[in-house]
């Protein structure tokens, strides 16, 4: 039994010693976990400050004044603009300047006699989690608003809150998630099979063979590409089509859209797992390449907490994240049917990003070879 123990002890030893000594291993035990500990500890959290709001007051008194007061002094909102007309609020909302609009109705100081001033809050419901959180916050204030205004006749809401939530009526944290889940399958589908496919070849001793053939490096990494392309493009396919039929996720948008922007994705993706590939020598370690980016890659994408909680310094790490762009056209397609105009600014990001892993994978490739 001793003598057991003493050879199973120095089994675990020598296991210890091989992993230490060797500086990748080193580096994949260190690096990672502090990594992802501080992007959890910074980027992953649900509450919300300095939400952007705009203002449109149609009774300018002093008693509408007293209530946007509220607001202002609010750490919790930032004031964007003081609307003129009532079609600013949907611009503003529908180009995510704004996440929520306060509206004060004419005669608000006077209704109140008549427990009836009006206050509407509307909130971009295309991330229910935020949108549930600012009409809470809002109405907090104005809750405080009328706590401050009690009088001796037992006047008990001087103010009354209309609130609506727009893209997601009833702020369904499905119709958020579910369209993210493409995103999210696709990517990790996508990177598996181009990141293995190298290190394959390597690990079998088959990649030689191949630099033997009439194959140009061009050719290969094409052929190494394209079926991880198109597996994604499926897998896609199949995930939007659970969304729409089986979780009943309106879809309110163009397919050409929305399949212009999974494209772009996919060449990122395919970019990003075809560097890793180069650089493994066996399966294991494009395994583990593979989750050391996907981890910090969704944490910053804003699939579970918005980008804007994030401090600035993490915000501009997410600008060279290609799936925190492919979130906001899958979810603005499919609850707010936006057009290519609309999503220019997310479409174009990707097409550099996926341009250039691309270019980089194969000077990664081509440098492995020679």
């Amino acid at each position: 039994m001793r003598l057991r123990l003493e050879r199973l002890l120095a089994l675990i030893k020598k296991e210890f010693l091989a992993l230490l000594k060797d500086p990748r291993s080193r580096g994949v035990i260190i690096f990672p976990p502090l990594l992802q500990t501080l992007m959890f500890g910074y980027a992953a959290t649900f509450d919300i400050k300095e939400v952007p709001y705009v203002v449109y007051n149609e009774d300018h008194s002093e008693a509408s004044r007293e209530l946007l007061a509220g607001f202002r002094g609010s750490p919790y909102f930032r004031l964007v603009e003081v609307a003129d007309r009532p079609g600013r609020i949907a611009e503003l909302l529908d180009t995510e300047k704004a996440v929520l609009a306060v509206r004060i109705g004419p005669n608000f100081a006077r209704n109140q006699e008549r427990d009836e001033g009006v206050v509407q809050l509307i909130a971009d419901g295309r991330n229910s989690n935020t949108a549930a959180l600012a009409l809470n916050y809002g109405s907090a204030i104005v809750q405080q608003y009328n706590e401050d205004r009690l009088d001796e006749r037992g006047l008990k809401a001087p103010a009354v809150i209309i609130s609506r939530s727009w893209y997601n009526e009833n702020l369904r944290s499905r119709w958020f998630f579910v369209p993210g889940i493409v995103a999210m399958v696709t990517q990790v589908v996508t990177l598996l099979v181009t990141a293995l496919s190298v290190a394959r070849e390597r690990e079998q001793g088959t990649f030689d063979q191949l630099l033997v053939t009439p194959y140009t490096p061009v050719d290969l990494i094409v052929g190494k590409a394209v079926p991880g392309f198109l597996i994604g493009l499926v897998e896609a396919t199949v995930i939007l089509l659970a969304a729409i039929f089986w979780f009943e996720v309106p879809f309110r948008g163009n397919l050409l859209v929305l399949y212009l922007g999974l494209i772009l994705f996919l060449l990122s993706a395919v970019g990003v797992g075809l560097m890793i590939s180069s650089l493994s020598a066996t399966m294991q370690q494009g395994l583990l390449g593979t989750f050391i980016f996907l981890t910090p890659a969704m944490v910053l994408s804003g699939f579970a907490t918005p980008v804007e909680n994030m401090t600035p310094f993490v915000q501009s790490l997410t600008v060279v994240n290609p799936i925190k762009y492919i979130l906001v056209i899958i979810r603005e397609v499919f609850l707010k049917g936006s057009s290519t105009q609309l999503l220019v600014h997310q479409l174009w990001p990707l097409a550099v990003i996926g341009t250039c892993c691309l270019i980089l994978a194969g000077w990664l490739f081509r440098r492995r070879i020679y």
